[in-house]
């Protein structure tokens, strides 16, 4: 690249004209937004905004995914030179409006109410005509997303990669827990179980509340395109909501978050199975409980930001260009 381009090219996250479009600036300078986007906070005519709810105060076990938008961001920084691989030439960062529409803010001492703020924070992003994703966070932040999403769709169909079913009873729906998100998704009728599926799970659970499960060991011996399969069969066409928490892959890929569970996902397994999910009505998404102090090697973010891409791929797919 000559130094008059690369001047022209400074801090596209501030800098940049068009919303569409590859990137070519130094993975390991500048600032660091997701995939290199925009910074936004104007929506007009955007197909996509990524967020990140930096929440963690509803873990079990360790914090620290409070970081985990901001790690995921930077790790995002190595993807953007070329068009997601495996996707037949779909190129969503070209074709489509995609900003970076920043953190949420709130109080950390005020957690009774985050919730709101998250519905409310989504809201906005889904009233102003773009879809979400997310970047977590703690899992809990996605009952006060999926609120929100419920608002306008309806209740939805949810495909969750997960260690845990996080279906854990808790009639207290003012509680705070990321053990029992989707057990009040069900109850509070954003979520139609029959229509809903959890991958990787390895965790006891009593009682899935009609939601079918495929557990990890499943998925190893049942092989990528049978379970897809299975997949597409429950959710159909109707609108879908795939929240990705990485304890869904074992810790020897992802060892930076608070509950790692092995005999988990292989990183390979994880692509193949989104990128397969293509076509399907996807209508946000979120990666979550991504802790970067439990990992010094940085591959749990980078992981992290892979699943983003291709969660940002399948909420787009259905747009794309024709011919």
């Amino acid at each position: 690249m000559a130094l008059e381009d690369a001047k022209a090219q400074v801090d596209l996250a501030f800098t940049r004209q068009d919303r569409r479009g590859l990137a070519f600036e130094n993975a390991f300078g500048g600032a660091v937004s997701f995939l290199r986007r925009a910074y936004s906070k104007e929506l007009s005519g955007v197909d996509l905004a990524v967020t990140g709810i930096p929440f963690d105060q509803a873990v079990t076990h360790r914090p620290g995914a409070r970081f985990g938008p901001r790690a995921i961001r930077e790790a995002s920084c190595l993807q953007p030179y070329d068009p997601p691989y495996g996707w037949d030439g779909f190129d969503p960062l070209s074709e489509f409006s995609i900003v970076d529409y920043g953190d949420m803010a709130f109080d950390y001492a005020s957690v009774a109410g985050v919730p709101a703020l998250v519905e409310a924070h989504i809201a906005r992003i889904l009233a102003a005509g773009a879809a979400s994703i997310t970047l977590g966070g703690d899992h809990f932040i996605t009952l006060p997303i999926l609120r929100a999403y419920a608002a306008k769709y309806g209740p939805l169909s949810v495909i969750q990669f997960d260690a845990h079913s996080d279906l854990w009873p808790d009639e207290d729906m003012a509680r705070i827990d990321h053990g029992t998100f989707m057990y009040k998704a069900v109850k509070l009728g954003l979520v139609d179980p029959a229509r809903s599926v959890q991958i990787g799970i390895r965790t006891q659970c009593d009682d899935y509340l009609g939601m079918r499960y495929i557990d990890a060991r499943s998925c190893h011996a049942r092989g990528v395109a049978d379970v897809v399969a299975e997949m597409r069969g429950i959710v159909g066409d109707h609108p879908t909501y795939v929240t990705f928490d990485i304890d869904a892959l074992d810790p020897a890929f992802a060892p930076g978050t608070g509950t790692p569970v092995w005999g988990g996902l292989a990183s390979w397994q994880a692509a193949a199975l989104l990128r397969d999910l293509a076509g399907i009505n996807m209508v946000g998404g979120d990666i979550v409980e991504v802790s970067p102090p439990y990992d010094t090697t940085g591959a749990t973010a980078i992981a992290g930001a892979h699943v983003a891409m291709e969660l940002c791929c399948l909420a787009l797919w259905n747009k794309r260009k024709k011919g």
